[in-house]
Protein backbone atom coordinates (compact mmCIF):
# COMPACT_ATOMS: atom_id res chain seq x y z
CA UNK A 1 0.00 0.00 0.00
CA UNK A 2 1.41 3.33 -1.12
CA UNK A 3 2.64 5.37 1.75
CA UNK A 4 0.45 8.63 1.59
CA UNK A 5 -2.67 6.17 1.40
CA UNK A 6 -1.46 4.64 5.23
CA UNK A 7 -0.46 7.97 6.29
CA UNK A 8 -4.34 9.51 5.51
CA UNK A 9 -6.13 6.58 6.74
CA UNK A 10 -6.33 8.51 10.08
CA UNK A 11 -9.08 10.64 8.51
CA UNK A 12 -11.76 7.81 7.16
CA UNK A 13 -10.21 4.82 5.63
CA UNK A 14 -12.32 2.12 7.30
CA UNK A 15 -15.15 2.64 5.05
CA UNK A 16 -17.01 0.20 4.28
CA UNK A 17 -17.24 -1.84 7.13
CA UNK A 18 -20.27 -3.11 8.50
CA UNK A 19 -22.41 -1.74 9.68
CA UNK A 20 -25.85 0.10 11.12
CA UNK A 21 -24.66 0.60 15.08
CA UNK A 22 -27.20 -1.85 17.09
CA UNK A 23 -27.44 -1.45 20.56
CA UNK A 24 -23.79 -2.01 21.85
CA UNK A 25 -24.02 -5.23 23.18
CA UNK A 26 -23.19 -5.66 27.40
CA UNK A 27 -19.76 -5.46 28.63
CA UNK A 28 -18.13 -6.22 31.38
CA UNK A 29 -17.56 -3.19 33.80
CA UNK A 30 -14.75 -1.04 32.85
CA UNK A 31 -13.40 1.94 34.77
CA UNK A 32 -10.22 4.37 34.90
CA UNK A 33 -8.43 5.48 37.75
CA UNK A 34 -5.67 8.88 37.75
CA UNK A 35 -2.23 7.27 37.56
CA UNK A 36 -1.00 9.32 40.81
CA UNK A 37 2.50 10.77 40.11
CA UNK A 38 2.07 11.03 36.59
CA UNK A 39 1.04 14.35 35.85
CA UNK A 40 2.31 17.74 35.45
CA UNK A 41 0.76 20.78 35.82
CA UNK A 42 2.02 24.10 34.45
CA UNK A 43 0.75 28.47 34.68
CA UNK A 44 -0.01 29.62 31.68
CA UNK A 45 -2.00 32.76 30.11
CA UNK A 46 -3.08 33.96 27.06
CA UNK A 47 -5.08 37.12 25.36
CA UNK A 48 -8.18 36.18 23.66
CA UNK A 49 -10.58 39.46 22.40
CA UNK A 50 -8.35 41.92 24.11
CA UNK A 51 -8.64 40.15 27.75
CA UNK A 52 -5.72 38.30 29.63
CA UNK A 53 -6.89 34.57 30.37
CA UNK A 54 -5.01 32.84 32.95
CA UNK A 55 -5.16 29.20 32.87
CA UNK A 56 -3.59 25.98 33.94
CA UNK A 57 -2.41 23.33 32.30
CA UNK A 58 -2.60 19.34 33.37
CA UNK A 59 -0.94 16.33 31.43
CA UNK A 60 -1.08 12.58 32.36
CA UNK A 61 -2.52 9.11 32.41
CA UNK A 62 -5.47 7.41 33.72
CA UNK A 63 -5.04 3.28 34.08
CA UNK A 64 -8.26 1.42 32.41
CA UNK A 65 -8.91 -1.19 34.91
CA UNK A 66 -11.09 -4.32 33.94
CA UNK A 67 -13.73 -5.95 36.19
CA UNK A 68 -11.38 -7.95 38.22
CA UNK A 69 -9.48 -3.99 38.84
CA UNK A 70 -6.26 -5.22 36.50
CA UNK A 71 -4.85 -2.24 34.90
CA UNK A 72 -5.12 -3.27 31.41
CA UNK A 73 -4.46 0.42 29.41
CA UNK A 74 -3.43 4.04 30.26
CA UNK A 75 -4.64 6.48 28.57
CA UNK A 76 -2.86 10.32 28.48
CA UNK A 77 -4.89 13.40 28.64
CA UNK A 78 -3.93 17.25 28.56
CA UNK A 79 -6.44 19.41 30.31
CA UNK A 80 -6.83 22.88 29.71
CA UNK A 81 -9.22 24.51 32.50
CA UNK A 82 -9.13 28.40 33.39
CA UNK A 83 -8.27 29.76 36.41
CA UNK A 84 -10.70 31.41 39.08
CA UNK A 85 -13.91 29.72 37.96
CA UNK A 86 -16.43 26.96 39.56
CA UNK A 87 -17.41 23.84 37.42
CA UNK A 88 -20.90 25.11 37.44
CA UNK A 89 -20.02 27.78 35.91
CA UNK A 90 -17.69 26.68 32.96
CA UNK A 91 -18.55 24.21 30.08
CA UNK A 92 -15.93 21.19 29.54
CA UNK A 93 -15.58 19.80 25.80
CA UNK A 94 -13.85 16.66 25.18
CA UNK A 95 -11.85 16.66 22.18
CA UNK A 96 -10.31 14.01 20.03
CA UNK A 97 -9.43 13.13 16.05
CA UNK A 98 -10.12 10.26 14.35
CA UNK A 99 -8.65 7.63 11.87
CA UNK A 100 -9.59 5.73 13.63
CA UNK A 101 -5.49 5.55 14.75
CA UNK A 102 -5.11 8.90 14.93
CA UNK A 103 -3.77 11.09 18.72
CA UNK A 104 -5.46 14.16 19.12
CA UNK A 105 -2.51 16.01 17.89
CA UNK A 106 -4.62 18.01 14.60
CA UNK A 107 -7.15 19.71 17.28
CA UNK A 108 -4.59 20.58 19.66
CA UNK A 109 -2.05 22.24 17.70
CA UNK A 110 -4.34 23.10 14.49
CA UNK A 111 -7.26 25.47 16.29
CA UNK A 112 -8.61 24.79 19.27
CA UNK A 113 -6.31 24.92 22.36
CA UNK A 114 -4.42 28.09 23.61
CA UNK A 115 -1.57 27.58 21.71
CA UNK A 116 -1.43 26.44 17.41
CA UNK A 117 1.43 25.74 15.08
CA UNK A 118 2.81 28.53 12.92
CA UNK A 119 1.19 28.03 9.18
CA UNK A 120 0.96 30.76 6.65
CA UNK A 121 -2.32 32.53 6.27
CA UNK A 122 -3.70 29.93 3.41
CA UNK A 123 -2.07 27.18 5.71
CA UNK A 124 1.42 26.03 3.97
CA UNK A 125 3.93 25.09 5.96
CA UNK A 126 6.87 27.17 7.25
CA UNK A 127 10.42 26.58 6.77
CA UNK A 128 11.77 24.32 9.41
CA UNK A 129 12.57 24.38 12.41
CA UNK A 130 8.63 24.99 13.02
CA UNK A 131 7.31 27.20 15.94
CA UNK A 132 4.06 27.34 18.21
CA UNK A 133 2.15 30.98 18.66
CA UNK A 134 -0.18 32.02 20.94
CA UNK A 135 -3.68 31.00 19.38
CA UNK A 136 -5.98 34.02 19.97
CA UNK A 137 -8.76 32.08 18.36
CA UNK A 138 -9.25 29.20 20.44
CA UNK A 139 -12.47 27.99 22.59
CA UNK A 140 -10.32 28.33 26.19
CA UNK A 141 -12.48 31.50 26.67
CA UNK A 142 -15.59 29.57 26.65
CA UNK A 143 -14.99 26.43 27.57
CA UNK A 144 -12.38 24.36 29.41
CA UNK A 145 -10.90 21.24 26.75
CA UNK A 146 -9.54 17.96 27.81
CA UNK A 147 -7.73 16.17 24.57
CA UNK A 148 -7.49 12.91 24.66
CA UNK A 149 -6.00 9.99 22.74
CA UNK A 150 -7.31 6.48 22.23
CA UNK A 151 -5.43 3.86 23.56
CA UNK A 152 -2.34 3.18 20.74
CA UNK A 153 -2.13 6.69 19.86
CA UNK A 154 -0.45 9.89 21.78
CA UNK A 155 1.36 8.20 24.58
CA UNK A 156 -1.83 6.03 25.80
CA UNK A 157 -1.03 2.53 25.55
CA UNK A 158 -1.93 -1.04 26.68
CA UNK A 159 -0.83 -2.74 29.84
CA UNK A 160 2.32 -4.52 29.31
CA UNK A 161 0.91 -8.33 27.98
CA UNK A 162 -2.32 -7.02 27.00
CA UNK A 163 -3.20 -7.65 23.76
CA UNK A 164 -4.11 -3.92 22.11
CA UNK A 165 -6.89 -5.37 19.66
CA UNK A 166 -9.09 -5.75 22.80
CA UNK A 167 -9.46 -1.24 22.15
CA UNK A 168 -9.25 -1.36 18.64
CA UNK A 169 -13.21 -1.43 17.26
CA UNK A 170 -16.12 0.62 17.12
CA UNK A 171 -17.47 -0.79 20.51
CA UNK A 172 -14.20 -1.08 21.97
CA UNK A 173 -13.61 2.44 21.71
CA UNK A 174 -16.94 3.70 22.17
CA UNK A 175 -16.52 1.48 25.82
CA UNK A 176 -13.50 2.60 26.77
CA UNK A 177 -13.76 6.41 25.83
CA UNK A 178 -17.17 6.31 27.49
CA UNK A 179 -15.51 4.72 30.57
CA UNK A 180 -12.65 7.84 30.14
CA UNK A 181 -15.27 10.88 29.91
CA UNK A 182 -17.64 9.38 33.04
CA UNK A 183 -14.17 8.81 35.38
CA UNK A 184 -13.06 12.49 34.50
CA UNK A 185 -16.05 13.93 35.15
CA UNK A 186 -15.96 11.99 38.96
CA UNK A 187 -11.76 12.72 39.53
CA UNK A 188 -12.18 15.98 38.48
CA UNK A 189 -15.27 17.31 40.26
CA UNK A 190 -17.27 18.11 36.80
CA UNK A 191 -20.51 16.79 36.73
CA UNK A 192 -21.68 20.42 37.72
CA UNK A 193 -20.62 21.38 33.98
CA UNK A 194 -22.20 21.97 30.54
CA UNK A 195 -20.51 18.84 29.02
CA UNK A 196 -19.69 18.67 24.76
CA UNK A 197 -18.20 16.56 22.75
CA UNK A 198 -15.95 17.75 19.49
CA UNK A 199 -14.54 15.23 17.17
CA UNK A 200 -12.72 15.49 13.71
CA UNK A 201 -13.11 12.48 10.95
CA UNK A 202 -13.84 9.27 12.84
CA UNK A 203 -13.89 11.75 15.47
CA UNK A 204 -17.22 12.51 14.64
CA UNK A 205 -18.19 8.77 14.28
CA UNK A 206 -17.00 8.47 18.26
CA UNK A 207 -18.82 11.75 19.07
CA UNK A 208 -21.71 10.41 17.30
CA UNK A 209 -22.06 6.89 19.31
CA UNK A 210 -20.79 8.89 22.89
CA UNK A 211 -23.60 10.83 22.39
CA UNK A 212 -25.96 7.81 22.74
CA UNK A 213 -23.76 5.43 24.80
CA UNK A 214 -22.85 8.21 27.74
CA UNK A 215 -26.64 8.59 27.84
CA UNK A 216 -27.83 5.41 27.76
CA UNK A 217 -24.54 3.06 30.06
CA UNK A 218 -23.93 6.49 32.65
CA UNK A 219 -26.74 8.91 32.48
CA UNK A 220 -24.50 11.62 31.50
CA UNK A 221 -26.74 14.09 28.86
CA UNK A 222 -24.37 16.29 26.56
CA UNK A 223 -25.13 19.66 25.99
CA UNK A 224 -24.03 19.54 22.54
CA UNK A 225 -21.76 17.58 19.43
CA UNK A 226 -19.12 19.13 17.44
CA UNK A 227 -18.78 17.48 14.34
CA UNK A 228 -15.70 18.75 12.25
CA UNK A 229 -15.63 17.27 8.93
CA UNK A 230 -18.05 14.40 9.54
CA UNK A 231 -18.70 10.64 8.36
CA UNK A 232 -21.91 9.45 10.09
CA UNK A 233 -23.27 7.17 7.22
CA UNK A 234 -19.87 5.39 5.52
CA UNK A 235 -22.72 4.42 3.51
CA UNK A 236 -22.75 7.45 1.83
CA UNK A 237 -18.81 7.69 1.65
CA UNK A 238 -17.51 4.74 0.57
CA UNK A 239 -18.19 3.65 -2.79
CA UNK A 240 -17.68 0.72 -4.83
CA UNK A 241 -18.54 -1.12 -8.17
CA UNK A 242 -22.50 -1.67 -7.84
CA UNK A 243 -22.74 1.31 -5.21
CA UNK A 244 -23.67 4.68 -6.74
CA UNK A 245 -24.31 7.14 -3.89
CA UNK A 246 -21.50 8.19 -2.99
CA UNK A 247 -20.10 8.86 -6.11
CA UNK A 248 -23.29 11.46 -6.51
CA UNK A 249 -21.85 13.52 -3.35
CA UNK A 250 -18.54 13.46 -4.74
CA UNK A 251 -19.87 15.79 -7.44
CA UNK A 252 -19.82 18.92 -5.84
CA UNK A 253 -15.99 18.47 -4.24
CA UNK A 254 -14.79 17.86 -7.45
CA UNK A 255 -16.50 21.15 -8.87
CA UNK A 256 -14.97 22.94 -5.57
CA UNK A 257 -11.76 22.01 -6.40
CA UNK A 258 -11.69 22.59 -10.24
CA UNK A 259 -13.08 26.52 -9.58
CA UNK A 260 -10.29 26.77 -6.60
CA UNK A 261 -7.46 25.82 -9.94
CA UNK A 262 -9.15 27.22 -12.28
CA UNK A 263 -10.84 24.52 -14.55
CA UNK A 264 -14.32 25.49 -14.93
CA UNK A 265 -15.66 27.73 -17.52
CA UNK A 266 -15.51 31.46 -16.85
CA UNK A 267 -19.61 31.47 -16.62
CA UNK A 268 -19.01 29.12 -13.22
CA UNK A 269 -15.05 30.88 -11.93
CA UNK A 270 -17.49 33.81 -11.15
CA UNK A 271 -18.80 32.97 -7.61
CA UNK A 272 -18.18 29.58 -5.89
CA UNK A 273 -20.93 29.14 -4.17
CA UNK A 274 -23.39 29.77 -6.52
CA UNK A 275 -21.59 27.38 -8.87
CA UNK A 276 -21.24 24.93 -6.37
CA UNK A 277 -25.58 25.19 -5.97
CA UNK A 278 -25.33 24.13 -9.40
CA UNK A 279 -23.45 21.39 -8.85
CA UNK A 280 -25.51 19.96 -6.31
CA UNK A 281 -28.63 19.94 -8.20
CA UNK A 282 -27.21 18.37 -10.91
CA UNK A 283 -25.00 15.79 -8.83
CA UNK A 284 -28.90 15.03 -7.22
CA UNK A 285 -30.54 15.08 -10.19
CA UNK A 286 -29.59 14.41 -13.90
CA UNK A 287 -26.35 12.78 -12.56
CA UNK A 288 -28.10 10.61 -10.12
CA UNK A 289 -31.02 9.41 -12.05
CA UNK A 290 -28.01 8.41 -14.95
CA UNK A 291 -26.14 6.19 -12.52
CA UNK A 292 -29.88 4.94 -11.10
CA UNK A 293 -30.61 4.21 -14.62
CA UNK A 294 -27.14 1.83 -15.33
CA UNK A 295 -27.58 -0.31 -18.55
CA UNK A 296 -30.95 0.93 -19.31
CA UNK A 297 -29.38 4.80 -19.83
CA UNK A 298 -29.33 5.30 -23.64
CA UNK A 299 -26.17 6.26 -25.36
CA UNK A 300 -27.44 10.12 -26.33
CA UNK A 301 -27.65 10.18 -22.35
CA UNK A 302 -24.86 8.96 -21.75
CA UNK A 303 -23.34 11.64 -23.98
CA UNK A 304 -25.18 14.30 -22.67
CA UNK A 305 -24.18 13.61 -19.01
CA UNK A 306 -20.29 13.28 -19.60
CA UNK A 307 -21.00 16.49 -20.86
CA UNK A 308 -22.26 18.07 -18.20
CA UNK A 309 -20.11 16.05 -15.95
CA UNK A 310 -17.76 17.29 -17.43
CA UNK A 311 -18.76 21.10 -17.31
CA UNK A 312 -18.79 20.68 -13.26
CA UNK A 313 -15.62 18.76 -13.04
CA UNK A 314 -13.32 20.48 -15.03
CA UNK A 315 -12.34 17.17 -16.88
CA UNK A 316 -13.11 16.35 -20.41
CA UNK A 317 -15.90 14.64 -21.87
CA UNK A 318 -14.42 11.83 -23.27
CA UNK A 319 -12.73 10.96 -19.87
CA UNK A 320 -15.65 10.68 -18.42
CA UNK A 321 -17.08 8.52 -20.94
CA UNK A 322 -13.70 6.05 -20.56
CA UNK A 323 -14.64 5.95 -16.68
CA UNK A 324 -18.90 4.92 -18.00
CA UNK A 325 -19.32 8.25 -15.86
CA UNK A 326 -17.60 7.30 -12.26
CA UNK A 327 -14.19 9.07 -11.91
CA UNK A 328 -12.92 7.98 -8.27
CA UNK A 329 -11.43 10.35 -6.65
CA UNK A 330 -8.00 8.74 -6.35
CA UNK A 331 -7.89 9.03 -10.38
CA UNK A 332 -9.55 13.10 -9.94
CA UNK A 333 -6.51 14.02 -8.08
CA UNK A 334 -3.93 12.74 -10.90
CA UNK A 335 -6.41 14.01 -13.75
CA UNK A 336 -7.41 17.53 -12.72
CA UNK A 337 -4.06 19.03 -13.09
CA UNK A 338 -2.11 16.16 -14.93
CA UNK A 339 -1.48 18.61 -18.52
CA UNK A 340 0.53 20.99 -15.48
CA UNK A 341 2.29 17.89 -14.53
CA UNK A 342 0.86 18.45 -11.14
CA UNK A 343 -1.30 16.43 -8.48
CA UNK A 344 -4.05 17.76 -6.10
CA UNK A 345 -4.52 16.96 -1.81
CA UNK A 346 -7.08 14.79 -0.68
CA UNK A 347 -7.22 16.54 2.67
CA UNK A 348 -7.10 19.56 1.07
CA UNK A 349 -7.49 20.09 -2.37
CA UNK A 350 -6.24 23.26 -2.63
CA UNK A 351 -2.52 21.82 -2.13
CA UNK A 352 -0.83 20.53 -5.24
CA UNK A 353 2.46 17.92 -5.87
CA UNK A 354 4.71 16.78 -8.42
CA UNK A 355 5.17 12.37 -8.75
CA UNK A 356 7.96 11.01 -10.25
CA UNK A 357 6.09 10.60 -13.78
CA UNK A 358 2.97 12.48 -15.26
CA UNK A 359 1.69 9.21 -16.11
CA UNK A 360 -0.81 6.66 -13.90
CA UNK A 361 -3.64 6.12 -12.12
CA UNK A 362 -3.40 8.07 -8.46
CA UNK A 363 -1.03 9.75 -6.92
CA UNK A 364 2.34 8.70 -5.12
CA UNK A 365 1.74 10.86 -2.15
CA UNK A 366 -0.96 13.52 -0.41
CA UNK A 367 0.51 17.04 -0.54
CA UNK A 368 -1.93 18.16 1.65
CA UNK A 369 -0.67 15.79 4.54
CA UNK A 370 2.83 16.29 3.53
CA UNK A 371 2.48 19.98 4.33
CA UNK A 372 1.25 19.10 7.95
CA UNK A 373 2.80 16.35 9.10
CA UNK A 374 5.86 17.50 9.63
CA UNK A 375 4.89 20.61 11.47
CA UNK A 376 2.35 19.31 13.64
CA UNK A 377 4.50 15.94 14.66
CA UNK A 378 7.80 18.34 15.66
CA UNK A 379 5.76 21.11 17.45
CA UNK A 380 3.38 18.57 19.27
CA UNK A 381 6.64 17.20 20.94
CA UNK A 382 8.22 20.31 21.51
CA UNK A 383 5.58 21.36 23.88
CA UNK A 384 4.63 18.67 25.36
CA UNK A 385 8.53 18.44 26.20
CA UNK A 386 9.48 22.24 26.50
CA UNK A 387 5.98 24.17 27.63
CA UNK A 388 3.90 21.58 29.58
CA UNK A 389 7.18 19.45 31.05
CA UNK A 390 6.09 16.52 30.84
CA UNK A 391 8.51 13.99 30.07
CA UNK A 392 8.18 10.26 29.03
CA UNK A 393 10.66 7.73 27.30
CA UNK A 394 7.76 6.40 24.86
CA UNK A 395 7.15 8.05 21.76
CA UNK A 396 4.11 10.15 20.89
CA UNK A 397 2.24 8.07 18.56
CA UNK A 398 0.82 11.03 15.88
CA UNK A 399 -0.59 7.57 14.10
CA UNK A 400 -1.05 4.05 15.93
CA UNK A 401 -1.37 1.26 14.77
CA UNK A 402 -4.93 0.12 15.00
CA UNK A 403 -5.24 -2.47 12.42
CA UNK A 404 -7.29 -4.42 12.34
CA UNK A 405 -10.60 -2.28 13.58
CA UNK A 406 -13.27 -3.95 14.36
CA UNK A 407 -16.79 -3.21 13.24
CA UNK A 408 -18.18 -7.06 14.68
CA UNK A 409 -20.93 -5.16 16.22
CA UNK A 410 -22.50 -4.98 13.19
CA UNK A 411 -23.18 -7.13 10.34
CA UNK A 412 -23.55 -7.06 6.66
CA UNK A 413 -24.51 -3.16 6.31
CA UNK A 414 -22.40 -0.01 6.49
CA UNK A 415 -21.47 1.68 9.90
CA UNK A 416 -24.12 4.65 10.34
CA UNK A 417 -23.90 6.57 13.82
CA UNK A 418 -25.92 9.23 12.01
CA UNK A 419 -29.22 7.33 13.80
CA UNK A 420 -27.24 6.90 17.55
CA UNK A 421 -27.14 11.02 17.08
CA UNK A 422 -30.74 10.77 16.44
CA UNK A 423 -31.46 8.90 19.15
CA UNK A 424 -29.08 10.91 21.47
CA UNK A 425 -31.47 14.01 20.16
CA UNK A 426 -34.58 12.23 20.38
CA UNK A 427 -34.13 12.00 24.21
CA UNK A 428 -32.00 15.08 25.43
CA UNK A 429 -34.05 17.59 23.90
CA UNK A 430 -31.16 20.27 25.10
CA UNK A 431 -28.50 18.09 22.72
CA UNK A 432 -27.39 20.82 20.04
CA UNK A 433 -25.20 19.76 17.00
CA UNK A 434 -22.59 21.49 15.31
CA UNK A 435 -21.71 20.19 11.79
CA UNK A 436 -18.83 21.91 9.81
CA UNK A 437 -17.09 21.10 6.54
CA UNK A 438 -14.45 22.28 4.07
CA UNK A 439 -14.96 22.64 -0.14
CA UNK A 440 -12.01 21.00 -0.55
CA UNK A 441 -11.97 18.28 1.30
CA UNK A 442 -12.24 14.83 -0.27
CA UNK A 443 -11.64 12.50 2.90
CA UNK A 444 -15.26 13.47 4.12
CA UNK A 445 -16.86 15.68 1.55
CA UNK A 446 -19.41 18.38 2.69
CA UNK A 447 -22.06 17.69 0.53
CA UNK A 448 -21.97 14.04 2.22
CA UNK A 449 -22.49 15.55 5.70
CA UNK A 450 -25.06 17.40 4.37
CA UNK A 451 -26.66 14.46 2.70
CA UNK A 452 -26.70 12.15 5.73
CA UNK A 453 -27.56 15.16 8.38
CA UNK A 454 -31.09 15.64 5.68
CA UNK A 455 -31.45 11.56 5.93
CA UNK A 456 -31.32 11.21 9.45
CA UNK A 457 -35.30 11.63 9.71
CA UNK A 458 -35.16 14.42 12.29
CA UNK A 459 -37.94 15.74 13.54
CA UNK A 460 -38.66 19.31 12.53
CA UNK A 461 -37.72 20.69 16.30
CA UNK A 462 -34.73 18.05 16.65
CA UNK A 463 -33.40 20.00 12.83
CA UNK A 464 -33.46 22.97 14.46
CA UNK A 465 -31.09 21.93 16.90
CA UNK A 466 -28.28 21.61 14.35
CA UNK A 467 -26.19 24.55 12.64
CA UNK A 468 -24.11 23.80 9.50
CA UNK A 469 -21.13 25.56 8.34
CA UNK A 470 -18.88 25.17 5.67
CA UNK A 471 -15.75 26.91 4.67
CA UNK A 472 -13.21 27.37 1.87
CA UNK A 473 -11.01 25.11 2.81
CA UNK A 474 -10.15 21.41 3.38
CA UNK A 475 -10.18 18.83 5.93
CA UNK A 476 -8.33 20.30 8.74
CA UNK A 477 -10.32 23.81 7.71
CA UNK A 478 -8.73 25.64 10.25
CA UNK A 479 -5.07 25.55 8.92
CA UNK A 480 -6.51 28.30 7.05
CA UNK A 481 -6.50 31.75 8.39
CA UNK A 482 -9.90 32.90 7.06
CA UNK A 483 -11.50 30.09 7.84
CA UNK A 484 -9.64 29.68 11.57
CA UNK A 485 -11.39 32.95 11.94
CA UNK A 486 -14.70 32.02 10.67
CA UNK A 487 -14.64 28.81 12.74
CA UNK A 488 -13.80 31.44 16.18
CA UNK A 489 -17.32 33.31 15.46
CA UNK A 490 -18.94 30.22 14.60
CA UNK A 491 -18.01 28.18 17.66
CA UNK A 492 -18.66 31.72 20.01
CA UNK A 493 -22.46 31.60 18.79
CA UNK A 494 -22.76 27.89 18.97
CA UNK A 495 -21.57 27.84 22.83
CA UNK A 496 -23.33 31.38 23.51
CA UNK A 497 -26.30 29.42 21.91
CA UNK A 498 -26.43 26.27 24.42
CA UNK A 499 -24.19 27.63 27.20
CA UNK A 500 -26.16 25.22 29.58
CA UNK A 501 -24.57 27.31 32.47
Amino acid sequence: MQHWILATALLLAMGSANAQPKNEPAEKEKTWSVVPGTESVTKQSITVNGSKLNYTVQCGYMHLRNDTGKVIAKMFYTYYLKDGETPDKRPITFCFNGGPGSSSVWLHMGGIAPRRVLLDDEGKATTPPYKIVDNEYGWLDKTDLVFLDPISTGYSRPAPGEKAGQFHGYVEDISSVGAFVQTFLNKKQRWASAKYLAGESYGTTRAAGLSKYLQDRYRIYINGVILISAVLNFGSNDYYVGHDLPRVLYIPTFTAAAWYHKKLSPALQADLQKTLRESEAFAMGEYATALLKGGWLSQAEKEKVAEKMAYFTGLSKEYCLQSNLRVTEDRFYKQLRRTDGLTIGRLDGRFVGRDLEDAGESVSFDPSFANIDGPFTATMNDYFQRELKFTTEEDYNIFGNVRPWNYNNVQNQFLNVAESLRDAMAKNPSLKVYLGGGFYDFATPYFTAQYDLEHMQLRPEQRSRVRTHWYESGHMYYIHKPSLVQFKKDMDAFFDWNPGQ
